[in-house]
């Protein structure tokens, strides 16, 4: 089984401008994810994609692997079926280009999801820890995922599901983190099918999947990843590079 990583890397960014090309210690920010990646071992080969000038030559002239968008894409999912439509691969893992702290163990359970999935039963596998505090729960940037007895995603929403309508509800609420490992041929699919309803009510790509039928695996974790979003985030960073 080949398994690719591909790191979807825009140059715009809201909280934070050009935070991947902000330097962390003497190198970039998407440099550094990008050389965490290979240094995990896990991945048969590791690529950028972008639709930056700045970050590709980043990478191409470090001694990295890059690949230009040659079109403007709405998501990460589209994003990286286009880069790989033409490649010889069978799992795609989606690592967020900022995060350059990868917690290796994660990644090793979502490739292993593949692995043992022996009737290729699975479309896609991806990340999910509890949520427990009642703010964070309500919080609309923390997508919730509700899955059935085997752990297969049942819905997500940036709403409280399921909706408790009795006090202190006897639920382990589930958090979705955006770490992605999919079969190409699911990122193929997504990429040649027109946004769905769902989708794009929520702002949340994964229900393009689920409305057309994909199955998404979960994986229970406690890890949180170290994403870099905010000049403060980028301050915690760099303090933590220097210890």
């Amino acid at each position: 089984m080949k398994v690719i990583a591909v790191i979807p890397a825009r140059y715009e960014s809201t909280r934070l401008p050009a935070k991947l090309m902000q330097d962390l210690c003497g190198q970039s920010v998407i440099r550094r994810t990008y050389e965490a990646s290979v240094a995990t071992g896990l991945f048969d080969d590791v690529f950028v994609v972008t639709d930056s000038d700045l970050i590709y030559d980043e990478i191409i002239n470090n001694g990295g692997k890059a690949i230009r968008s040659k079109k403007e894409h709405q998501s990460g999912s589209d994003r990286i079926a286009e880069a790989v439509e033409s490649m010889e691969v069978d799992v795609v893992v989606n690592v967020q280009g900022d995060e350059p702290f990868i917690n290796k163990e994660p990644l090793v359970e979502l490739i292993n999801v593949f692995i043992d999935d022996t009737n290729n039963q699975i479309d896609l596998a991806s990340l999910m820890m509890p949520l427990v505090d009642k703010d964070d729960i309500e919080n609309p940037n923390n997508v919730k995922v509700v899955v059935d007895g085997n752990d297969f995603a049942l819905y997500f929403s940036r709403s409280v599901i399921p909706f408790p309508r009795e006090e202190n509800p006897q639920y382990n609420y589930q958090k979705h983190i955006g770490v992605y490992a999919f079969r190409k041929q699911a990122l193929v699919d997504f990429y040649n099918l027109p946004s769905s309803p769902l989708e794009n009510i929520e702002k949340l790509e994964q229900l393009r999947y689920l409305e057309n039928g994909k199955r998404i695996k979960m994986v229970r974790t406690n890890h949180v990843g170290i994403g870099i979003d905010t000049q403060e985030d980028l301050d915690k960073a760099r303090e933590l590079l220097k210890r």
